[in-house]
Protein backbone atom coordinates (compact mmCIF):
# COMPACT_ATOMS: atom_id res chain seq x y z
CA UNK A 1 0.00 0.00 0.00
CA UNK A 2 2.94 2.16 0.47
CA UNK A 3 3.73 2.80 -3.26
CA UNK A 4 -0.46 3.19 -3.95
CA UNK A 5 0.74 6.91 -4.18
CA UNK A 6 3.29 6.41 -6.97
CA UNK A 7 0.57 4.60 -8.68
CA UNK A 8 -1.68 7.16 -8.32
CA UNK A 9 0.76 9.25 -9.42
CA UNK A 10 1.49 8.04 -12.78
CA UNK A 11 -2.46 7.53 -13.24
CA UNK A 12 -2.72 11.49 -12.82
CA UNK A 13 0.46 12.51 -15.17
CA UNK A 14 -1.96 12.24 -18.34
CA UNK A 15 -4.88 11.74 -16.71
CA UNK A 16 -6.78 12.35 -20.48
CA UNK A 17 -5.63 8.91 -21.07
CA UNK A 18 -6.43 7.02 -18.23
CA UNK A 19 -10.27 8.54 -18.10
CA UNK A 20 -10.50 7.62 -21.84
CA UNK A 21 -9.25 4.05 -21.16
CA UNK A 22 -11.44 3.60 -18.05
CA UNK A 23 -14.16 4.26 -20.05
CA UNK A 24 -13.53 2.30 -23.10
CA UNK A 25 -13.39 -0.31 -20.32
CA UNK A 26 -16.46 0.42 -18.96
CA UNK A 27 -17.91 0.05 -22.12
CA UNK A 28 -17.04 -2.91 -22.28
CA UNK A 29 -18.03 -4.16 -19.30
CA UNK A 30 -21.30 -2.31 -19.63
CA UNK A 31 -22.16 -4.40 -22.74
CA UNK A 32 -21.04 -7.51 -21.74
CA UNK A 33 -23.32 -7.36 -18.00
CA UNK A 34 -26.12 -6.27 -20.11
CA UNK A 35 -26.18 -9.00 -22.85
CA UNK A 36 -25.15 -11.34 -20.53
CA UNK A 37 -28.21 -10.39 -18.08
CA UNK A 38 -30.94 -10.75 -21.41
CA UNK A 39 -29.36 -14.38 -22.58
CA UNK A 40 -29.81 -15.24 -18.37
CA UNK A 41 -33.52 -14.30 -19.18
CA UNK A 42 -34.07 -15.60 -22.27
CA UNK A 43 -32.55 -19.02 -21.03
CA UNK A 44 -34.35 -18.84 -17.74
CA UNK A 45 -37.56 -18.54 -19.75
CA UNK A 46 -36.53 -21.34 -22.07
CA UNK A 47 -36.56 -23.49 -19.04
CA UNK A 48 -39.21 -22.32 -17.20
CA UNK A 49 -42.00 -24.91 -19.06
CA UNK A 50 -43.44 -27.91 -16.84
CA UNK A 51 -42.52 -31.14 -17.64
CA UNK A 52 -45.64 -32.48 -17.40
CA UNK A 53 -47.23 -30.42 -20.65
CA UNK A 54 -47.00 -31.24 -24.56
CA UNK A 55 -47.49 -28.34 -27.47
CA UNK A 56 -48.83 -30.27 -30.49
CA UNK A 57 -49.27 -28.02 -33.55
CA UNK A 58 -48.60 -27.85 -37.23
CA UNK A 59 -45.89 -29.51 -38.47
CA UNK A 60 -44.30 -26.75 -40.52
CA UNK A 61 -45.25 -23.74 -38.84
CA UNK A 62 -47.52 -21.69 -35.80
CA UNK A 63 -48.89 -19.71 -38.89
CA UNK A 64 -51.07 -22.82 -39.63
CA UNK A 65 -53.78 -24.25 -37.63
CA UNK A 66 -55.12 -27.43 -36.88
CA UNK A 67 -58.45 -29.46 -37.69
CA UNK A 68 -61.15 -28.71 -34.84
CA UNK A 69 -60.97 -32.72 -34.80
CA UNK A 70 -57.55 -32.80 -33.93
CA UNK A 71 -58.49 -32.45 -29.94
CA UNK A 72 -60.85 -34.89 -29.77
CA UNK A 73 -58.30 -37.57 -31.41
CA UNK A 74 -55.06 -36.49 -29.19
CA UNK A 75 -57.57 -36.56 -26.11
CA UNK A 76 -58.33 -40.51 -26.60
CA UNK A 77 -54.53 -41.37 -26.30
CA UNK A 78 -53.82 -43.25 -23.71
CA UNK A 79 -51.42 -41.38 -21.27
CA UNK A 80 -53.25 -37.74 -22.32
CA UNK A 81 -54.71 -36.51 -19.17
CA UNK A 82 -56.28 -32.84 -20.96
CA UNK A 83 -55.87 -30.86 -23.69
CA UNK A 84 -56.59 -27.27 -24.71
CA UNK A 85 -57.01 -25.55 -27.40
CA UNK A 86 -55.06 -22.43 -27.46
CA UNK A 87 -54.82 -19.66 -30.20
CA UNK A 88 -53.08 -16.35 -30.56
CA UNK A 89 -55.24 -13.93 -30.92
CA UNK A 90 -52.64 -10.67 -31.62
CA UNK A 91 -55.00 -7.93 -30.33
CA UNK A 92 -54.41 -4.43 -29.77
CA UNK A 93 -55.61 -2.24 -27.17
CA UNK A 94 -56.13 1.62 -28.58
CA UNK A 95 -52.58 1.35 -29.96
CA UNK A 96 -50.10 -1.04 -31.27
CA UNK A 97 -47.24 0.48 -28.66
CA UNK A 98 -49.10 -1.00 -26.20
CA UNK A 99 -48.01 -4.52 -26.67
CA UNK A 100 -49.17 -7.72 -24.98
CA UNK A 101 -49.98 -11.62 -25.10
CA UNK A 102 -53.49 -12.24 -25.24
CA UNK A 103 -54.72 -15.69 -26.19
CA UNK A 104 -58.39 -16.87 -26.80
CA UNK A 105 -58.25 -20.45 -24.38
CA UNK A 106 -61.03 -23.30 -23.57
CA UNK A 107 -61.46 -21.79 -19.84
CA UNK A 108 -61.95 -25.01 -17.88
CA UNK A 109 -59.40 -27.56 -19.28
CA UNK A 110 -56.35 -24.00 -19.41
CA UNK A 111 -57.04 -23.73 -15.66
CA UNK A 112 -56.32 -27.52 -15.27
CA UNK A 113 -53.59 -27.78 -17.37
CA UNK A 114 -51.78 -24.14 -15.73
CA UNK A 115 -52.64 -24.38 -12.06
CA UNK A 116 -49.73 -21.52 -12.00
CA UNK A 117 -52.57 -19.36 -13.14
CA UNK A 118 -54.55 -18.47 -9.99
CA UNK A 119 -57.86 -17.15 -9.67
CA UNK A 120 -60.07 -16.56 -6.66
CA UNK A 121 -63.02 -18.91 -6.68
CA UNK A 122 -65.52 -16.20 -7.13
CA UNK A 123 -63.67 -14.66 -10.48
CA UNK A 124 -62.91 -18.35 -11.91
CA UNK A 125 -66.58 -19.26 -11.45
CA UNK A 126 -67.68 -15.50 -12.82
CA UNK A 127 -65.04 -16.09 -15.68
CA UNK A 128 -66.44 -19.88 -16.87
CA UNK A 129 -70.15 -18.12 -17.35
CA UNK A 130 -68.92 -15.53 -19.25
CA UNK A 131 -68.61 -15.81 -22.83
CA UNK A 132 -67.42 -12.55 -23.26
CA UNK A 133 -64.76 -12.20 -20.31
CA UNK A 134 -61.16 -12.68 -20.04
CA UNK A 135 -58.67 -13.00 -17.37
CA UNK A 136 -55.65 -11.03 -16.78
CA UNK A 137 -52.56 -10.94 -15.19
CA UNK A 138 -51.45 -8.95 -11.93
CA UNK A 139 -48.91 -7.19 -13.69
CA UNK A 140 -50.77 -6.37 -17.11
CA UNK A 141 -53.69 -5.00 -14.78
CA UNK A 142 -51.54 -2.73 -12.77
CA UNK A 143 -49.71 -1.28 -16.27
CA UNK A 144 -53.22 -0.29 -17.54
CA UNK A 145 -54.91 0.40 -14.37
CA UNK A 146 -57.41 -2.44 -14.94
CA UNK A 147 -59.77 -3.57 -12.45
CA UNK A 148 -62.51 -6.24 -12.30
CA UNK A 149 -65.40 -4.87 -14.31
CA UNK A 150 -63.65 -3.23 -16.97
CA UNK A 151 -64.63 -3.32 -20.30
CA UNK A 152 -61.78 -3.12 -22.81
CA UNK A 153 -61.66 -3.45 -26.50
CA UNK A 154 -58.90 -4.69 -28.54
CA UNK A 155 -58.80 -5.30 -32.68
CA UNK A 156 -56.56 -8.43 -33.38
CA UNK A 157 -54.01 -7.99 -36.76
CA UNK A 158 -54.23 -11.47 -37.92
CA UNK A 159 -56.73 -11.03 -40.94
CA UNK A 160 -58.98 -14.30 -40.08
CA UNK A 161 -60.24 -12.40 -36.58
CA UNK A 162 -61.01 -9.02 -38.20
CA UNK A 163 -64.51 -9.01 -38.00
CA UNK A 164 -64.79 -4.99 -39.15
CA UNK A 165 -65.21 -4.33 -35.63
CA UNK A 166 -63.13 -4.46 -31.98
CA UNK A 167 -64.37 -7.79 -30.08
CA UNK A 168 -65.43 -6.05 -26.64
CA UNK A 169 -63.99 -8.14 -23.41
CA UNK A 170 -64.80 -7.63 -19.63
CA UNK A 171 -62.35 -8.54 -17.65
CA UNK A 172 -63.74 -11.08 -14.77
CA UNK A 173 -60.25 -11.96 -13.54
CA UNK A 174 -56.71 -10.95 -12.19
CA UNK A 175 -55.11 -13.72 -11.80
CA UNK A 176 -51.65 -14.06 -9.71
CA UNK A 177 -49.46 -16.91 -9.19
CA UNK A 178 -47.06 -18.58 -6.47
CA UNK A 179 -43.92 -17.16 -7.30
CA UNK A 180 -41.69 -19.96 -4.86
CA UNK A 181 -43.85 -22.71 -6.30
CA UNK A 182 -44.03 -21.39 -9.69
CA UNK A 183 -40.93 -19.25 -10.54
CA UNK A 184 -41.34 -17.31 -14.00
CA UNK A 185 -44.98 -17.43 -14.45
CA UNK A 186 -46.06 -14.96 -16.87
CA UNK A 187 -48.39 -12.52 -15.44
CA UNK A 188 -48.50 -10.15 -18.49
CA UNK A 189 -51.10 -11.78 -20.51
CA UNK A 190 -54.83 -12.04 -21.29
CA UNK A 191 -56.70 -14.74 -22.05
CA UNK A 192 -60.30 -15.40 -23.30
CA UNK A 193 -63.13 -17.85 -23.69
CA UNK A 194 -62.28 -19.52 -27.94
CA UNK A 195 -65.88 -20.00 -28.42
CA UNK A 196 -66.43 -16.03 -28.56
CA UNK A 197 -63.81 -16.03 -31.01
CA UNK A 198 -65.44 -19.33 -32.51
CA UNK A 199 -68.85 -17.85 -32.44
CA UNK A 200 -67.58 -14.05 -33.71
CA UNK A 201 -65.83 -15.10 -37.05
CA UNK A 202 -68.54 -17.76 -37.91
CA UNK A 203 -66.90 -20.11 -37.00
CA UNK A 204 -64.22 -20.25 -39.73
CA UNK A 205 -60.98 -20.47 -36.77
CA UNK A 206 -59.54 -23.73 -36.16
CA UNK A 207 -57.11 -24.66 -33.61
CA UNK A 208 -53.68 -22.57 -32.66
CA UNK A 209 -51.79 -25.45 -30.91
CA UNK A 210 -52.99 -27.47 -28.90
CA UNK A 211 -51.60 -27.82 -24.98
CA UNK A 212 -51.38 -31.18 -23.74
CA UNK A 213 -51.25 -32.68 -19.88
CA UNK A 214 -49.61 -36.08 -19.77
CA UNK A 215 -49.83 -38.45 -16.71
CA UNK A 216 -45.67 -38.76 -16.79
CA UNK A 217 -43.25 -36.40 -17.50
CA UNK A 218 -40.93 -39.68 -18.56
CA UNK A 219 -43.53 -40.50 -21.05
CA UNK A 220 -42.76 -37.35 -22.89
CA UNK A 221 -41.11 -38.21 -25.38
CA UNK A 222 -43.27 -41.36 -26.16
CA UNK A 223 -46.38 -39.70 -26.42
CA UNK A 224 -44.98 -37.02 -28.83
CA UNK A 225 -44.45 -39.67 -30.84
CA UNK A 226 -47.79 -41.23 -30.52
CA UNK A 227 -49.71 -37.88 -31.22
CA UNK A 228 -47.78 -36.79 -34.60
CA UNK A 229 -47.71 -40.65 -35.90
CA UNK A 230 -51.63 -40.23 -35.15
CA UNK A 231 -51.81 -37.94 -37.91
CA UNK A 232 -48.43 -38.14 -40.21
CA UNK A 233 -50.78 -39.53 -43.25
CA UNK A 234 -52.94 -36.77 -43.07
CA UNK A 235 -53.35 -33.73 -44.86
CA UNK A 236 -52.30 -31.47 -41.89
CA UNK A 237 -49.29 -33.68 -40.06
CA UNK A 238 -48.14 -32.16 -36.78
CA UNK A 239 -45.24 -31.50 -34.58
CA UNK A 240 -45.55 -31.96 -30.82
CA UNK A 241 -42.81 -31.60 -28.05
CA UNK A 242 -42.36 -30.59 -24.64
CA UNK A 243 -42.97 -27.12 -23.64
CA UNK A 244 -39.77 -26.03 -22.82
CA UNK A 245 -38.64 -26.73 -26.34
CA UNK A 246 -41.94 -25.05 -27.64
CA UNK A 247 -40.52 -21.73 -26.06
CA UNK A 248 -37.22 -22.01 -27.49
CA UNK A 249 -38.45 -22.70 -31.33
CA UNK A 250 -40.24 -18.54 -30.40
CA UNK A 251 -36.05 -17.68 -29.99
CA UNK A 252 -34.75 -19.97 -32.65
CA UNK A 253 -36.71 -17.66 -35.10
CA UNK A 254 -34.30 -14.70 -34.23
CA UNK A 255 -31.18 -17.46 -34.28
CA UNK A 256 -28.88 -18.66 -31.64
CA UNK A 257 -29.33 -15.23 -29.64
CA UNK A 258 -26.75 -16.45 -27.18
CA UNK A 259 -23.93 -17.09 -29.94
CA UNK A 260 -24.91 -13.57 -31.13
CA UNK A 261 -24.62 -12.05 -28.09
CA UNK A 262 -22.04 -13.69 -26.00
CA UNK A 263 -20.09 -13.41 -30.00
CA UNK A 264 -20.72 -9.46 -29.66
CA UNK A 265 -19.55 -9.58 -26.04
CA UNK A 266 -16.29 -10.93 -27.24
CA UNK A 267 -15.34 -8.88 -29.97
CA UNK A 268 -15.78 -5.39 -27.70
CA UNK A 269 -13.79 -7.48 -25.09
CA UNK A 270 -10.75 -8.14 -27.44
CA UNK A 271 -11.12 -4.94 -29.03
CA UNK A 272 -10.72 -2.77 -25.88
CA UNK A 273 -7.42 -5.36 -24.14
CA UNK A 274 -6.00 -3.78 -27.64
CA UNK A 275 -6.44 -0.68 -27.41
CA UNK A 276 -5.70 -0.55 -23.49
CA UNK A 277 -2.57 -2.73 -24.09
CA UNK A 278 -1.52 -0.06 -26.23
CA UNK A 279 -2.60 2.37 -23.85
CA UNK A 280 -0.27 0.78 -21.37
CA UNK A 281 2.67 0.46 -23.56
CA UNK A 282 2.38 3.98 -24.78
CA UNK A 283 2.46 5.20 -21.08
CA UNK A 284 5.44 2.71 -20.01
CA UNK A 285 7.44 4.03 -23.06
CA UNK A 286 6.96 7.46 -21.66
CA UNK A 287 8.21 7.13 -18.60
CA UNK A 288 11.49 4.90 -19.38
CA UNK A 289 13.30 7.97 -17.66
CA UNK A 290 11.23 7.42 -14.66
CA UNK A 291 11.98 3.28 -14.52
CA UNK A 292 15.77 3.99 -14.79
CA UNK A 293 15.45 6.76 -12.06
CA UNK A 294 13.57 4.08 -9.92
CA UNK A 295 15.72 1.05 -10.54
CA UNK A 296 19.36 3.04 -10.14
CA UNK A 297 17.71 3.80 -6.22
CA UNK A 298 17.18 0.58 -5.84
CA UNK A 299 13.96 -0.19 -6.51
CA UNK A 300 13.88 -4.20 -8.00
CA UNK A 301 12.83 -4.93 -11.44
CA UNK A 302 9.89 -7.30 -9.41
CA UNK A 303 8.50 -4.05 -8.17
CA UNK A 304 8.57 -1.81 -10.93
CA UNK A 305 6.61 -4.65 -12.82
CA UNK A 306 4.15 -4.84 -10.35
CA UNK A 307 3.52 -0.81 -10.22
CA UNK A 308 2.91 -1.36 -13.80
CA UNK A 309 0.79 -4.25 -13.24
CA UNK A 310 -0.64 -2.60 -10.63
CA UNK A 311 -1.34 0.87 -12.59
CA UNK A 312 -3.40 -2.05 -15.07
CA UNK A 313 -5.29 -3.36 -12.65
CA UNK A 314 -6.43 -0.42 -11.29
CA UNK A 315 -7.84 0.67 -14.82
CA UNK A 316 -9.29 -2.52 -15.01
CA UNK A 317 -11.30 -1.95 -11.29
CA UNK A 318 -12.58 1.48 -12.13
CA UNK A 319 -13.61 0.65 -15.82
CA UNK A 320 -15.57 -2.29 -14.15
CA UNK A 321 -17.47 -0.80 -11.11
CA UNK A 322 -18.52 2.41 -13.89
CA UNK A 323 -19.43 -0.77 -16.52
CA UNK A 324 -21.56 -2.13 -13.46
CA UNK A 325 -23.30 0.94 -12.94
CA UNK A 326 -24.12 1.92 -16.27
CA UNK A 327 -25.75 -1.33 -16.65
CA UNK A 328 -27.93 -1.52 -13.64
CA UNK A 329 -28.79 2.13 -14.30
CA UNK A 330 -29.78 0.75 -18.54
CA UNK A 331 -31.61 -2.85 -16.96
CA UNK A 332 -33.37 -0.90 -14.91
CA UNK A 333 -34.34 1.92 -17.25
CA UNK A 334 -35.78 -0.99 -19.75
CA UNK A 335 -38.92 -2.59 -18.46
CA UNK A 336 -40.21 1.37 -18.51
CA UNK A 337 -39.49 1.41 -22.24
CA UNK A 338 -42.38 1.09 -25.05
CA UNK A 339 -42.12 -2.41 -26.30
CA UNK A 340 -38.63 -3.46 -25.08
CA UNK A 341 -40.33 -2.78 -21.96
CA UNK A 342 -43.57 -5.49 -22.24
CA UNK A 343 -40.81 -7.99 -23.93
CA UNK A 344 -38.45 -8.13 -20.54
CA UNK A 345 -41.50 -7.62 -18.34
CA UNK A 346 -42.53 -11.13 -18.90
CA UNK A 347 -38.73 -11.92 -17.31
CA UNK A 348 -38.93 -13.07 -13.51
CA UNK A 349 -36.39 -10.60 -11.54
CA UNK A 350 -35.33 -8.96 -14.78
CA UNK A 351 -32.05 -6.89 -13.65
CA UNK A 352 -28.29 -7.30 -13.00
CA UNK A 353 -27.66 -10.41 -10.72
CA UNK A 354 -24.86 -10.64 -8.42
CA UNK A 355 -23.24 -13.66 -10.14
CA UNK A 356 -23.33 -11.80 -13.30
CA UNK A 357 -21.67 -8.45 -11.78
CA UNK A 358 -19.09 -10.70 -10.51
CA UNK A 359 -17.95 -12.58 -13.40
CA UNK A 360 -17.87 -8.71 -15.30
CA UNK A 361 -15.96 -7.39 -12.57
CA UNK A 362 -13.56 -10.47 -12.96
CA UNK A 363 -13.34 -9.75 -16.99
CA UNK A 364 -12.47 -6.30 -16.03
CA UNK A 365 -9.68 -7.64 -14.00
CA UNK A 366 -8.43 -9.69 -16.05
CA UNK A 367 -8.46 -7.48 -18.85
CA UNK A 368 -6.66 -5.03 -16.75
CA UNK A 369 -4.15 -7.66 -16.21
CA UNK A 370 -3.90 -8.85 -19.59
CA UNK A 371 -3.26 -5.58 -21.21
CA UNK A 372 -0.35 -4.53 -18.63
CA UNK A 373 1.15 -7.90 -18.60
CA UNK A 374 3.91 -7.23 -21.80
CA UNK A 375 4.23 -3.70 -20.73
CA UNK A 376 5.03 -4.73 -17.50
CA UNK A 377 7.52 -7.16 -18.72
CA UNK A 378 9.23 -4.82 -20.74
CA UNK A 379 9.58 -2.16 -17.64
CA UNK A 380 11.41 -5.73 -15.96
CA UNK A 381 13.64 -6.48 -18.83
CA UNK A 382 14.69 -2.56 -19.00
CA UNK A 383 18.34 -2.08 -18.19
CA UNK A 384 19.35 1.36 -16.92
CA UNK A 385 22.18 1.83 -19.09
CA UNK A 386 20.04 1.46 -21.95
CA UNK A 387 17.19 3.18 -20.49
CA UNK A 388 19.16 6.35 -19.78
CA UNK A 389 21.16 6.32 -23.27
CA UNK A 390 17.74 6.56 -25.26
CA UNK A 391 16.83 9.89 -23.54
Amino acid sequence: MKFAPLVLKHLRKNWIRTLSTVLAMSVCIFLFCTLHTVVEAVEFGLHSGNASRLVTRHYVSLVYNLPLTYKQRVAAIPGVQQTVIQAWFGGIYRDPKNFFANYAVEPVPFLEVFPEFVLPPDQREKWLGDMRGCIVGRKLAQRFGWKLGDVIQLESSIPPYRIGHPFEFVIDGIYDTDERKYPGTDLNSLYFNYNYLYESTGRRVSIGWLTVKIDDPKNAGKLSKTIDAEFENSDTPTKTETEQAFLAGFVAMAGNLALLLNGIGLAVAFTILLVTANTMSIAVRERRQEIAVLKTLGFPSPLVMSLILGEALLIGILGGLVGLVLSKVLLGILPNVPVVGDIVATYPNFGLSVPTAALGLGIALLLGLAAGFFPAVTGYRARIADTLRQI
